[in-house]
């Protein structure tokens, strides 16, 4: 089957199903495993698919991925960048860590740190610190979301508003090409509103992908923060922007 095809044999059924796997697109098109993959990733570069581990699913403007699905996306990008974004976390300083599988992972880079106070609306955050001695968690109230362990709406942006930290690390759904961040839950964007102003200094991080979704609701922009930790940036405009802005661009 030519490339042409097998894309769209692909996208008909990820329209189909909202996802697919590698080896059953590879058993039902008879190809090898290796010329999906191929195939994926060339659908997920020009926006059409998200990749998943294992797999693809259909990128949304409307409704985010399954959080399992999200944890494997760009899984070594996130590790990377969580790693480069620890390393702007001085010892003995307070933070807040928003929802997110990119904050979870620099909660697990921050296992090393000394003496942190670290608030968060994000019980996978918290499990991951609890166990680190020279960690302080505080957990904010609110609604809690089953789908990703996160706590949002007015309960948590009260009680995130009751605190002033040295650092905010936010994560994000989407980032348009002139940088405003974007997210799914008009309730978790209002407490990542809140993290913000109730921050010193305010570090977001998001992998190259978050460039090729969308998202209805808008947190803010990277205009308003002091670093942005990311694997890539789409456009020479965009650093630009940023230079102007006076944000500072870190690469992992």
């Amino acid at each position: 089957m030519e490339t042409d095809r097998r894309h769209h044999a692909i996208l008909t059924r990820a329209r189909q199903h909202g996802k697919v796997r590698a080896t059953h697109l590879a058993e039902s098109l008879g190809v090898a495993v290796q010329t999906i993959r191929r195939d994926l990733r060339e659908l997920s570069a020009a926006g059409l698919l998200e990749r998943t581990h294992g797999g693809a699913v259909l990128p949304s403007g409307t409704r985010n991925i399954a959080y399992d699905d999200r944890r494997a996306l760009n899984r070594g990008a996130k590790q990377r960048i969580a790693a480069r974004a620890a390393r702007l976390v001085p010892d003995n300083a307070s933070l807040f860590l928003n929802i997110g599988t990119t904050t979870e992972a620099i909660a697990r880079a921050l296992r090393g740190h000394q003496n942190l106070k670290v608030v968060t609306n994000n019980l996978n955050v918290a499990t991951t610190l609890m166990d680190s001695p020279t960690c302080e968690v505080i957990v904010a109230g609110g609604n809690l979301r089953p789908s990703d362990g996160g706590l949002v709406g007015d309960l948590a942006a009260l009680a995130i508003a009751r605190f002033k930290v040295d650092i905010a690390i936010i994560g994000t759904s989407a980032i348009d090409l002139d940088g405003d961040l974007l997210d799914f839950d008009a309730e978790e964007v209002r407490v990542s509103q809140a993290i913000i102003s109730a921050a010193r200094q305010t570090i977001v991080v998001a992998d190259k992908a978050k460039f090729t979704r969308k998202a209805p609701v808008k947190i803010g922009s990277l205009s308003e923060v002091d670093h942005f930790v990311t694997d890539g940036i789409p456009s020479e405009r965009l650093i630009n922007a940023c230079a102007d802005w006076g944000t500072k661009v870190h690469l992992a």
